[in-house]
């Protein structure tokens, strides 16, 4: 703590400024303050993370056993997670960047509403436009 006070101190005489009309005293402890509250912030984002690698117990053998081993992992998961992360990055930016009626068009055409994709001429019936219109659309 009495480091992290420290940093903060040296934070606080480098940055003081004297035309400010305000006492080092003054300026330094808040400094420290913030310093000290920024590590405890910092330590509560840290405070519950686990690392896979963490030994957790050991097996029948006594050799030790991690996280890791004790997952079962698919071997598409993660192209499954980054395909749903592009999906919702996609529908944020169709819903951002494009008016309603267009962004009903992309949505209904592509299947980003977690339905399986229209052809241009069910989009263009569902929305009761022409399908060369929905093909431009793309």
């Amino acid at each position: 703590m009495i480091s992290i006070g420290t940093i903060g101190l040296i934070k606080g005489i480098s940055t003081f400024k004297p035309d400010k009309k305000v006492r080092l005293a003054t300026y330094a402890s808040r400094c420290i303050e913030n310093e000290i509250l920024m590590h405890f912030r910092a330590q509560r984002k840290t405070q519950g993370e686990v690392s896979l690698s963490d030994a957790i117990d050991g097996d029948g053998d006594g050799n030790a056993l991690s996280l890791m081993d004790t997952i079962s992992v698919d071997d598409n998961m993660l192209e499954e997670l980054d395909a749903k992360d592009a999906c919702v990055r996609v529908r944020r930016c169709v819903k951002q960047c494009l008016d309603p009626r267009e962004a009903m068009i992309i949505t209904l055409r592509y299947g980003l509403n977690e339905c399986q994709p229209l052809t241009q001429r069910e989009v263009a019936s569902r929305c009761g436009i022409s399908r060369s219109y929905v093909s431009r659309r793309r």
